[in-house]
């Protein structure tokens, strides 16, 4: 990352959903980000699938990259590659900190040679913690992994680890962090939250990501 992003352009070419789902025999909230890339279906799918360049925009990942296989995000989520239908597809556990959520990965030609980029992230949440930070907790988080595929996709420049952190706790970062915390207190409460309850949500959120 670097001086120069866009930030209010960034935050609103992203489309942001919030929704409950039965699934794996219990009830879940399903949290999904969408954005279109100008880039093609295959040289997208490349760049989320190809261990060599995902670090170049999101973490350095390490395991059998495979259906069956196991990744390892460095200092991140691990997880299970469950199914895989390239180069549209893949769906995969997600496992941090003693828990076990699913992400779901799908890729979409467009025209003028775009693709669509849509990403589900499923997880059984406990309505006391939802309460506590909301759809944020873990959107906020894919609102970064979105920026860095942007600027990836358009430079073709691998991201520095350092100075991307560096980029976040800077005023333009904390600025996108802010707004990305409040576009998803409006997804919150399009999806039936009242608005007290999200807006205190996204507060606390904001202060988890910001530090403030």
């Amino acid at each position: 990352m670097a001086d120069g992003i866009d930030v209010t352009h960034e935050i609103n070419a992203v489309r942001r959903q919030v929704g409950r789902w039965v699934f794996k025999a219990g009830e879940a909230r399903v949290v999904t980000v969408s954005r279109t890339y100008g880039s093609l279906l295959d040289d997208v799918w490349d760049a989320c699938t190809n261990p060599e360049r995902i670090p170049r925009w999101f973490l350095p990942v390490s395991g059998d990259l495979r259906v069956g296989g196991r990744f390892q995000l460095e200092g991140n989520a691990g997880g299970t590659i469950e199914r895989c239908d390239p180069p549209k597809s893949f769906f995969a556990t997600w496992e941090y900190g003693g828990e076990v959520s699913w992400i779901e990965l799908r890729l979409t030609p467009v025209e003028d040679g775009g693709t669509r980029f849509d990403l589900e992230h499923i997880a059984h949440v406990d309505d006391e913690r939802w309460a506590e930070f909301g759809p944020g907790a873990v959107g906020v988080g894919w609102d970064t992994g979105l920026l860095g595929l942007s600027l990836y996709l358009a430079t073709g420049a691998a991201m520095d680890p350092a100075e991307g952190m560096a980029w976040l706790m800077s005023d333009a970062g904390r600025r996108f962090v802010t707004l990305s915390s409040e576009a998803w207190r409006e997804a919150n409460v399009a999806a039936g939250e009242p608005e007290e309850s999200a807006r205190a949500a996204a507060d606390r959120t904001t202060a988890a990501y910001t530090g403030g």
